[in-house]
């Protein structure tokens, strides 16, 4: 059982390197996977049209792609251990909606950072998503970090955060209107080799943390009395894998717009093939997240010829009836 397990999580790597080289081949102009191989190993100092190409416009926002899908789904994994639910996600619970609120009013009033007016929108959205997950951590706190008060807290503030984008929305002109809406969408074609360091240092960060804390994952996952039999401070725990779960979150989505559903979708895939083990879970719900987004941004560029279409369409076009396969399906009820 272990060995087949552990075979699931090799393969999803595979499929993530497989995925990663196509999305690369992938574009305005097929590059074959010789050519990629031959650029990648060579560096970007070859001459070849190819070469450029790939290390100055695709390899960012392939591996842009990578780190936000794998950072999506170790918070989704996380949130749904932590709070006992297969509904929780970073969606879900509001923060990616917080995070397009802060985007959407950097875009309205021309925000920008030290004198910088494209860094305005990711961070004006990390800063939101972060007051986000700051609300539902102190409306938790005040009951004992509760699991369901958690819950109701984040979907209260999906909410009043999607209340406030569509005030935005309203107020703004239709210029902005139109950048608003196509962030809200979500896209990679924003992503840069400065995305790609920012989100992949969080994610680095987050994956240094929480692996350590798998055995006390675990015995969560097995419930709460059973945790603290074992001499777990479980609220301690809790208010940890949130507060990162939060800075994942708000990472991976201030540079690339709202994506939804890998957080939630990539856990349950993940659960499917290991079960609760958090040992190979929490890793394999990482890899599916970005062996998700791969395939969703090959199919984003594959769907119109000619044409990439933002990412966030494709996720949520694959993820609802995925996730609604998965509800029927389980029998136990949520």
């Amino acid at each position: 059982m272990q060995q087949r397990r552990r075979r699931a999580l090799c393969l999803t790597a595979l499929g993530v390197g497989v995925a990663m080289l196509f999305d690369i081949s992938t574009g305005a102009s097929w590059i074959g996977l010789n050519s990629v191989f031959e650029a990648l190993v060579g560096g970007p100092a070859g001459r070849e049209l190819s070469t450029t190409i790939i290390w100055h416009l695709r390899l960012p926002i392939t591996l842009t792609c990578l780190v936000v899908g794998a950072s999506l789904g170790l918070a989704g994994g996380l949130m749904q251990t932590l709070l006992a639910n297969p509904l929780a996600s970073p969606y879900t619970l509001g923060i990616s909606a917080a995070a397009g609120f802060g985007a959407a009013m950097a875009l309205l009033f021309g925000f920008s950072v030290l004198g910088v007016p494209w860094l305005g929108v990711p961070v004006a959205a990390f800063v939101t998503s972060a007051l986000a997950s700051l609300a539902i951590y102190l409306i938790g706190r005040s009951r004992n970090m509760d699991a369901k008060i958690l819950i109701l807290a984040g979907i209260v503030v999906l909410f009043f955060f999607q209340a406030l984008q569509s005030l935005v929305q309203y107020l703004a002109s239709p210029e902005v209107l139109q950048q608003i809406v196509f962030w809200l969408f979500g896209s990679l074609l924003k992503a840069t080799w400065l995305s790609f360091g920012v989100s992949g240092s969080i994610l680095l960060i987050g994956l240094a943390f929480a692996l350590p804390r798998v055995w006390a994952l675990t015995a969560l996952s097995s419930g709460e009395e059973r945790a603290q039999a074992l001499g777990i401070n479980t609220r301690q725990l809790r208010l940890q894998m949130f507060l990162l779960c939060s800075l994942l979150t708000a990472g991976a989505v201030s540079f690339v717009g709202t994506i939804g559903f890998i957080g939630l979708v990539a856990p349950h895939l993940a659960r499917l093939l290991v079960g609760e083990d958090q040992r190979l879970y929490l890793p394999l719900s990482t890899l599916m997240g970005a062996l998700l987004l791969c395939v969703s941004s090959l199919v984003a560029k594959l769907i119109v010829p000619g044409t990439i279409l933002p990412i966030g369409i494709i996720t949520s076009l694959v993820g609802v009836p995925f996730l609604l396969y998965l509800l029927m399906k389980r029998r136990g009820g949520l």
